[in-house]
């Protein structure tokens, strides 16, 4: 049995998700995600350190963009195989994968334009990583699977799917080789949900595994109480409304959008806040809310009584989708307070970065973050309390109110990460830890060594492990 894993991404950072697992001579790469870090972003550029044609098997554990975002450079490259992942993952990855291509090419035409006329040249090349058409080569290749039920990969591999908790169809994912009698099971956890979350259900444990790679976004963090969710949220709608300024909040397209509707539905049908125009500014946002509403499959108990009883999250009278760019201009006309849910959740590109530069300066209006904001991004500068910031070639004085929601993260912290790792009846040959800033990844590392007495690692960019 000859085994080998190697890190690819998320090492010692947060995005570009991807691990390749080479099973004798089998390679099959877990996730393959875009890096978002600004000052690792020439990583999306490089050659991919592995010949594409040479990967037999992706398998995507969701759908968010530091997870998917690279396969239509992948399969552009050379990549030929299969992708296997939920339904949920399918449909949502078409939707994500699309959006990037497009916010892409506008930004490159942007950047082209804004470089011309500064007569200069910028760091990354003025083109898009990927178009459209790169992104259609992308969807025939991809497989659904159902969670629970094991699919073969070769003679000697088996993998299984289980729901993570995390958004709509993503997965933790069981990885058994057979050989020579001998077996060994690997774990990747993917991005690991929270219990007791709204709209979808738990995280699934584990009792056993030799190997476990396992993420470690808020390893060093642990989050508000949800039950302060909703107060903080009606204590700024109200601060806001009072003030006349409007609540702008930069929100990932799936999941915590979804969440976030199902929040203020909730403060609605109890009068607790006003009941101002919602805009759910983002086409993304609403075709995936359209696909949460194609798989009820997934939802959990609270969700699927909130439909029966027809108070359905998605759709409150208030609450306005804004598919077009004119019906997105719209919305700086509107004087009374609203409430604006744009993406992208760190202000990296879309219609965020407008209704930052019509609100951020004004002091009546509240720019409210309701997610992680990774290193390098526009979103991290603002919640780290930068006076001013660059939005679209300007600096903006920041005047308004900046408010960050942890409790809302679709990621378990500490104390939850550690509760699925205990479900294990004993301790695997090796942890390794992942997908966290490195300060958050070494300290979840001192933790379960503490704690647990067990051998773990944080590797770095292309580290290899031999699992035997």
């Amino acid at each position: 049995m000859n085994i080998k894993l190697k890190f690819l991404g998320a090492t010692r950072n947060v995005t570009g998700s991807r691990h390749l697992l080479d099973v004798d001579g089998k390679r099959i790469l877990i996730d393959c995600g875009l890096y978002q870090e600004r000052e690792l972003r020439y990583r999306n550029w490089d050659p991919f350190p592995v010949a594409p044609e040479s990967i037999d098997t992706i398998l995507l554990t969701h759908a968010h963009l530091d997870h998917c975002g690279f396969l239509p450079k992948l399969v552009r490259d050379g990549f030929k195989g299969k992708i296997l992942c939920t339904s949920a993952t399918v449909d949502i990855s078409k939707i994500v994968l699309l959006d990037s291509a497009h916010l892409q090419q506008e930004d490159a035409e942007l950047k082209k334009k804004r470089h011309r006329k500064e007569g200069r040249r910028g760091k990354y090349p003025e083109i898009p990583l990927y178009t459209v058409s790169d992104v259609e080569k992308v969807f025939p290749l991809f497989i659904p699977v159902f969670y629970k039920q094991p699919v073969k990969i070769g003679k000697s591999i088996e993998v299984t799917f289980y729901d993570a908790g995390h958004i709509l169809g993503s997965a933790m994912i069981k990885i058994k080789v057979t050989s020579n009698g001998k077996s060994r099971i690997i774990l990747f956890s993917g991005d690991v949900g929270r219990w007791n979350k709204p709209i979808i259900r738990d995280p699934t444990l584990f009792n056993e595994a030799d190997y476990v790679v396992v993420e470690s976004t808020y390893g060093n963090r642990l989050h508000e109480d949800s039950l302060d969710i909703d107060e903080i949220l009606c204590t700024n709608i109200n601060s806001a409304d009072k003030k006349g300024g409007n609540v702008v909040i930069p929100s990932f397209a799936i999941e915590r959008s979804q969440e976030l509707l199902y929040h203020l539905n909730q403060l609605l049908l109890e009068d607790r806040i006003p009941h101002l125009l919602v805009f759910i500014d983002s086409p993304m946002a609403i075709n995936v809310t359209e696909v949460f509403e194609k798989h009820p499959d997934y939802f959990d108990r609270e969700m699927t009584k909130l439909e029966e009883e027809g108070k359905n999250p998605f759709n409150f009278p208030t609450l306005k989708l804004t598919r077009t760019t004119e019906e997105s201009k719209g919305i700086n006309h509107i004087r009374s307070s609203c409430i604006i849910i744009a993406g992208s959740g760190m202000c990296t590109g879309g219609r965020i970065k407008h209704h930052l530069i019509n609100n951020i300066s004004r002091p009546e209006s509240t720019v409210l973050f309701v997610g992680y904001q990774a290193k390098g991004t526009l979103g991290r500068e603002i919640v780290e309390g930068k006076k001013e910031v660059r939005i679209h070639g300007k600096m903006y004085r920041i005047r308004a109110k900046i408010v960050q929601i942890h409790g809302l993260s679709a990621h378990a912290d500490k104390n939850e990460l550690l509760k699925w790792l205990s479900s294990l009846r004993f301790p695997p040959k090796h942890l390794f830890v992942v997908h966290g800033e490195e300060e958050s990844a070494l300290e979840f590392a001192d933790t379960v060594r503490e704690k647990m007495n067990w051998k773990v690692s944080v590797p770095e960019y292309q580290d290899e492990a031999i699992l035997d």
